[in-house]
């Protein structure tokens, strides 16, 4: 059994998401967490950023500002496994056709900036987050599919 197999979420919704809404908060939020777990060392001042610049953008003002801390320190310790990218990209891929894309570059930078030391892994993090924002598949609708009917063909036509 893997370490993953042992992992249980501490509220469901953060790492599956049900709605547009969260969805969207959790990817702005991973962004941040994912720069501030870079150098191994997490700081208070790193998580109020990301509070703080989602607050002032107003980008979920349906999300209380303690929902918004939950879901970093949450988010922040999956960051942590070694299945740390299928986190991002999970919670990144579900809002992929939004125009959240610069929002996640300013939110990384700010929290790079947040300790007043920007370090190596930092700025590798910022790289990877803008390479995603490039190139992670989009968000596709599943479609029921119906049949198309068959041409009818006459007797005596041939096909």
């Amino acid at each position: 059994m893997s370490d993953a197999d042992h992992f249980s979420p501490i509220k469901g919704e953060i790492t599956e998401p049900h709605s547009l809404h969260e969805q969207a908060a959790a990817a702005l939020v991973i962004a941040g967490a994912l720069v501030a777990v870079a150098d191994r060392h997490v700081a208070a001042v790193e998580r109020e950023e990301v509070i703080r610049f989602i607050r002032d953008r107003g980008l979920a003002p349906h999300i209380t500002e303690s929902r918004l801390a939950d879901m970093f320190d949450e988010l922040a310790e999956r960051l942590e496994q070694p299945d740390f990218a299928n986190v991002v990209i999970d919670t990144l891929r579900p809002v992929s056709d939004l125009p959240l894309s610069a929002h996640l570059i300013d939110i990384s930078e700010r929290v790079a900036a947040a300790d007043e030391d920007v370090h190596p892994h930092e700025l590798q993090a910022i790289k990877l987050l803008r390479l995603l924002t490039l190139v992670l598949p989009r968000a596709r609708t599943v479609a029921s599919v119906v049949p198309r009917p068959e041409p009818h063909v006459a007797s005596g036509e041939r096909e």
